[in-house]
C-alpha cells in the first residue's frame, strides 16, 4: 500500500482568534481539518489522540498558537494526522486482518474433560 507522508506546522491562532473564548479549542480543531483538507487534497481527514489531546490540553480557551503534526494520506483516500513523534494508528480493517491471521496461526488447544461437581451420594446400606 503505497502513501504520502508529510510533516506540517499548522498555524492556528489567526483561526481562534476569529472565534470566541468558550469555543478557541474546538475551532482549532475545525481548522486543523480544513488544512489537511486543502493541502492532502482529500475529504477523508482522521485526527489522532495525541494531537486532540495537545490541542486541548490548557482548556478551550487556550488552544496551541502552532502544531507540527505528521500526515499520511492512503491508497484510498483517507488521511490521518498525528502530533509529531507519536505513531500513527493502523486503519482498522489491518488490524482486523492481524487478528485473523494469529487465530490462522494458533493451533487449537485440546479441552480438557469437565469434572462433574455431583458426585453420586454414597447410600448407606453400603
Amino acid at each position: 500500500m503505497a502513501k504520502i507522508e508529510r510533516i506540517y506546522t499548522i498555524p492556528l491562532r489567526r483561526e481562534w482568534l476569529k472565534a470566541p473564548a468558550y469555543k478557541r479549542s474546538k475551532k482549532a480543531m475545525t481548522a486543523i481539518r480544513e488544512f489537511l483538507i486543502k493541502h492532502m487534497k482529500s475529504e477523508n481527514v482522521k485526527l489522532g489522540r495525541m494531537l486532540n489531546m495537545h490541542v486541548w490540553e490548557q482548556g478551550i480557551k487556550r488552544p496551541p498558537h502552532h502544531v507540527k503534526i505528521t500526515a499520511v494520506k492512503y491508497d484510498d483516500g483517507l488521511v490521518r494526522a498525528e502530533l509529531i513523534g507519536h505513531p500513527i494508528e493502523e486503519k482498522k480493517e489491518e488490524k482486523a486482518d492481524k487478528k485473523a491471521k494469529k487465530k490462522e496461526e494458533k493451533p487449537a488447544k485440546p479441552k480438557k474433560a469437565a469434572k462433574s461437581k455431583k458426585e453420586e451420594p454414597i447410600s448407606p446400606s453400603q
